[in-house]
């Protein structure tokens, strides 16, 4: 692979990583169908950054899988895994963050005769967010596990960010098993964050690996 193209996915991977930072400072907490309608512009503007980040990371992703491809090629799995987590992350961020405020403003005017309507509704909604929050998570945690695995064992890319990936799965898999919530806001920021910076250090590795190849 030219260096170029090693050079613009790492690009693309920090551009992403700094642009799921920005979504997680902005993103607004929870709260009644007062609240979320108040704050919609907000919730807006914060779930379509997460949109755009996502085929971003994954054209960023795609250069690590080809930089660090091994002879069992299971980076490519790797790469299948985080696109289904990404497409889980696409659909919880366009359910709640677009669908969930538009839909509430049509009634903002008359919400006390609707209310009993709206709340069955919203409840569904988030509902929907959970489980679509989950499967980002564990297939996160997959990707990141197998692209580390890898790196640590054919040694293309610095060994200790192989080792990040790992600690970040152990502590998912810990907080998992010991009840933490990560669907919560706090809980999904805290992952989110650990994951950005697990991307925004390979992408930094990518682009100087590109130098190193010229």
């Amino acid at each position: 692979m030219d260096h170029s193209f090693y050079k613009s996915t790492g690009i693309s991977l920090v551009s992403g990583a700094l642009l799921i930072i920005l979504t997680m400072v902005l993103h607004p907490s929870g709260g009644s169908i007062t609240h979320i309608i108040q704050i919609s512009k907000t919730i807006t503007i914060a779930h379509s950054l997460a949109i755009c980040s996502l085929p971003i990371v994954l054209f960023g992703f795609y250069g690590l899988t080809m930089r660090i491809l091994d002879r069992w090629k299971l980076s490519v799995l790797a790469f299948i895994t985080i696109s289904f987590g990404l497409i889980a992350a696409m659909f919880a961020a366009l359910f709640n963050g677009l669908v969930l405020p538009y839909f509430l403003n049509q009634y903002a005017d008359r919400l006390e005769e609707n209310i009993n309507v709206l709340k069955p509704i919203t409840n569904f909604s988030f509902a929907i967010n959970i489980p679509l929050d989950y499967i980002f998570i564990v297939a996160c945690c997959m990707a990141i596990l197998i692209y580390s695995i890898i790196i640590i064992i054919e040694r293309k890319l610095p060994k200790w960010i192989g080792y990040l990936g790992i600690g970040i799965t152990l502590f998912a898999i810990i907080g998992g098993l010991t009840g933490f919530v990560f669907t919560s806001l706090t809980g999904f920021r805290m992952f989110t964050f650990s994951i950005a910076f697990w991307i925004l250090s390979s992408g930094s590795l990518l682009i100087i690996s590109s130098k190193s190849s010229k």
